[in-house]
């Protein structure tokens, strides 16, 4: 089975001294893979991206990483990363420069509202499938209900901190990831959402995808294909 290719704009499959450039792995429908392709679009990274779906094109994806966990990166040189805070991380090692402060307690922060970002992404995928996947006949209301909860808090911690949001913010990677981790919700699953009651949160997601990074990286709107 051929392997869908379609480079993002602007990114050529090779780098600009003729040398492979890396590989994206995975369908933009996915938190995880967006913010990675927003994140090499602020670093500046040349990558091509490959919209292969870990539920459609299985077989193929498998062929790059038999693991079939999006996102994959495919370096350069061949090698085949996964886990999106592992890939961001090689790519800031790479790019030279960190999408966040320096600061030990800034830091700190960076990584609370990154935290918070990531848990919204990890409950919201969780009801998504939930839903998308699993009969009816054996949805479990008790673990919904807890699934809901832990994200109503994701989503209030979170409109909390952007209450005085810190100067470095915008830019940052618990600026990107906030807003992949909203419109995720908001085109996924809209119920588990309230923009009245996070404006902070949904003004934030708002500004961002305004921005060529994220233009350049659209959430595809293909649902049940979150791997």
């Amino acid at each position: 089975m051929a392997m869908p290719f379609e480079p993002l704009l602007g990114h050529p499959a090779q780098d600009a001294n003729g040398e492979s450039a890396m590989r994206l792995i995975g369908m933009l429908d996915s938190p995880y893979v967006r913010r990675v392709a927003v994140t090499m679009r602020l670093l500046d990274l040349p990558f091509a991206h490959e919209s292969v779906s870990v539920f459609r094109h299985y077989d193929a994806f498998a062929a790059v990483n038999p693991v079939v966990k999006a996102p994959t990166l495919v370096t350069g040189d061949g090698v085949a990363l996964m886990d999106s805070t592992l890939v961001i991380a090689h790519l800031e090692r790479l790019a030279g420069r960190r999408l966040g402060p320096d600061d030990l307690a800034e830091h700190a922060r960076a990584q609370r509202i990154l935290g918070l970002a990531l848990a919204a992404c990890e409950k919201t995928v969780s009801l998504v499938y939930e839903f998308d996947l699993r009969p009816q006949e054996k949805h479990h209301a008790p673990w919904i209900d807890r699934v809901r909860g832990q994200l109503g808090a994701a989503w209030s911690l979170l409109e909390a901190e952007l209450a005085s949001p810190p100067a470095w913010l915008p830019g940052s990677q618990a600026w990107l990831t906030s807003a992949v981790a909203w419109t995720f919700a908001t085109k996924t699953l809209p119920d588990s959402v309230d923009p009245a009651a996070c404006p902070g949160l949904a003004a934030l997601a708002a500004r961002a995808e305004a921005t060529p990074a994220f233009l350049a990286t659209p959430f595809d709107g293909v649902l049940g294909d979150r791997g």
